[in-house]
């Protein structure tokens, strides 16, 4: 159980902003908290921590809320914004149930803007989070909005990446 919970966003252009949350979480399990992680525009079964998450059943549930591929920037679909609505209402329910401690928007700053959901739901939902919860939002492009009602917040800087010498995402590293 946590005492105080705080808001998390880990942002920026560079890689490993989930893999920050998810390295959260696994600390997080070390010390018996359970853990719910809500995955905007990511499909089930997509990524290698959907498999991991079986070994840690009792402790971590992942839902995933996408379809298979990938939504560019201004070609979302109205059941992509139904997902990412329908994501953020089970997530809202999960934290304020207490049945977790740390809860884990992955993604949601895309799903902001990509325009899948609206900021001032975001900011309702920052708004009735536990104050014994431990909450993380990951994704590129924090909305200043919610980085503002953040207590910490992480800017991941790419400087160099091997997928711009074409090396394509690889299983079990990227995904």
């Amino acid at each position: 159980m946590i005492n105080k919970g705080y808001i998390h966003i880990y942002t920026g252009d560079g890689k490993g902003k989930t893999s920050a949350a998810l390295g959260l979480a696994f600390r997080a399990l070390g010390r018996g908290l359970k853990i719910y992680i809500a995955q905007f525009m990511k499909a089930p079964n997509s990524s290698g921590e959907h498999l991991s998450a079986e070994a840690f059943k009792n402790q971590l549930t992942i839902k995933s809320m996408g379809q298979p591929g990938f939504i560019r920037p201004g070609e979302s679909r109205p059941e992509d914004r139904a997902m990412a609505r329908q994501a953020l209402k089970e997530a809202r329910e999960t934290m304020v149930s207490q049945a977790y401690d740390v809860v884990i928007l992955d993604e949601i700053n895309v799903a902001l803007s990509f325009s899948l959901l609206e900021v001032q739901e975001v900011v309702d939902f920052l708004a009735v989070k536990p104050p014994n919860v431990e909450l993380v939002l990951t994704g590129r492009n924090a909305h200043p909005d919610i980085i503002e009602k953040a207590d910490l917040v992480s800017e991941i800087k790419q400087v160099k990446h091997y997928l711009q010498e074409g090396i394509k995402a690889r299983k079990g590293i990227e995904f």
